[in-house]
């Protein structure tokens, strides 16, 4: 039961955290749209790099962008709430059951690591360069943010085998 408990527990710290990230963005939406921004813009990247051409200059491109961003992010953390949920109405079910309540779980982890997998260390760092700017690279908070995930989800997909209703 204490295996089950801790992933639970596990999942309901990511959901907490993107929560709070999903908050963040909504209530201070200025600060991470200028990160959006400039990365987008290419306005820091190393002077005259011959990958200035895929620059996106226009700030609709930057809000799509954005709020593409809090959509996914938005929609990773309905997913992990529904999961946790799942997870602990199925708490003292069968090892089947409980294993087939994680898949709402399994989806909302899968989610949050593609979205910073392809959104800031795929496109963001390295489509628009992101690694070539001082002050607007969050490649290490993109892959803390892929990294806790993972790890999150790793432990979560393991087999039950520790209880028998």
């Amino acid at each position: 039961m204490i295996t089950r408990a801790s992933k639970i527990l596990l999942v309901t710290g990511i959901a907490l955290l993107y929560t709070l990230v999903v908050f963040n963005n909504l209530t201070d939406f200025d600060s991470n749209y200028q990160f959006v921004r400039h990365v987008l813009s290419m306005d820091s990247t190393f002077p005259g790099n011959h990958g200035l051409w895929r620059a996106l200059p226009w700030s609709w491109e930057h809000l799509t962008f954005y709020l593409v961003i809090i959509a996914w992010e938005t929609g990773t953390t309905l997913l992990l709430w529904w999961g946790i949920l799942r997870m602990l109405h199925a708490r003292r079910a069968a090892s089947s059951q409980f294993h087939r309540a994680k898949a709402v779980a399994i989806a909302g982890l899968t989610t949050a690591m593609l979205l910073f997998l392809v959104g800031f260390l795929s496109i963001g760092a390295e489509w628009f360069l992101m690694w070539q700017s001082r002050t607007w690279n969050g490649q290490d908070a993109a892959f803390r943010m892929f990294a806790v995930a993972g790890i999150v989800l790793l432990y979560l997909v393991q087999p039950e085998t520790d209880f028998q209703p």
